[in-house]
């Protein structure tokens, strides 16, 4: 992602100089006015790469606004560098678009300009293209650890306490509702507005990334579903789980759902887009990580 040498640039140069420029002020990124960014780790760090991208259709609603899609875009990345226990250092952007709206890229670069800001992860550079399928949003994110100390998935040890952050099931339960398949429940609007922000806009984890440096033995976030992400882990590991399903933390708004349809506790498992942090943890260190 570069932006224009001149005034009369090519309209790439001038959506890029417009929306995404003013949001590259880590001094590595060099004003997008280069083919490449410039960047050094803090000395004794390693530098921790991620990449996930989201898709209009599969991981979105096209109709969602565009600075929660934005938002979601780097949260998502974000999630995965505090399960790393890394610090979030920049990241790259590529931007698929079916059409070049100006309100929505207006939208899109003022919600990934607050959380690039909030999260102290700059923009360093990247792409937009124009594209004939869904919109689509990729993003490479790099984060910084101590050398040798990032968090592996590989490390859980027979006796670990399986352990996660916040609620689990809410995003799945989200996904249902923006799908309409939760009519009947008899949700209060509160619940229903939870569940639909949860799926909406995850929340990263990134508060946490020294405490899983210095107590977790392993480490992923949960994007596929605490069933299918935790037998990830243990396959890793080698080593096997049991969850006790009572135990499983849920919010009130899952909680009130289960209750109207017990049958909603498999996709509260299984379901993803948590984004919450999933972690093995010696018994004797459960204090101090609580």
């Amino acid at each position: 992602m570069t932006a224009p040498e001149h005034p009369q640039g090519s309209a790439e140069d001038r959506l890029i100089a417009r929306y995404f420029a003013p949001l590259a002020r880590h001094p590595g990124a060099l004003a997008l006015s280069d083919d490449a960014a410039a960047f050094t780790p803090p000395p004794g760090h390693d530098l921790i790469v991620t990449k996930d991208a989201v898709v209009a259709g599969v991981h979105f609603f096209a109709s969602d606004p565009a600075d929660a899609v934005a938002r979601k875009a780097l949260r998502v990345n974000l999630s995965d560098l505090a399960a790393k226990g890394a610090e979030p250092a920049g990241f790259l952007l590529a931007l698929g678009l079916p059409e070049v709206d100006p309100d929505w890229l207006a939208g899109f670069a003022r919600g990934l300009g607050e959380d690039a800001e909030t999260y102290r992860c700059p923009l360093l550079g990247g792409d937009t293209v124009r594209t004939t399928g869904p919109l689509f949003v990729s993003i490479t994110a790099f984060g910084t650890v101590p050398h040798g100390e990032m968090v592996r998935r590989k490390g859980a040890r027979p006796g670990d306490l399986v352990m996660v952050t916040g609620t689990i099931g809410d995003a799945a339960l989200g996904l249902r509702l923006r799908q309409h398949k939760l009519a009947g429940l008899g949700l209060a609007e509160a619940a229903r507005a939870h569940l639909a922000r949860r799926y909406l806009l995850p929340e990263p984890r990134n508060a946490l990334a020294d405490a899983l440096r210095q107590l977790a033995t392993a480490a992923m976030d949960l994007s596929d579903g605490l069933a299918g992400d935790l037998a990830k882990l243990c396959r890793v590991s080698d080593v096997s789980a049991e969850i006790e399903t009572a135990q499983v933390p849920l919010s009130a708004a899952a909680e009130a759902a289960v209750g109207a349809d017990e049958d909603l506790l498999p996709t509260i498992l299984a379901g993803g887009d948590d984004y919450e942090l999933l972690f093995a943890l010696p018994p004797e260190r459960l204090a101090e990580m609580q």
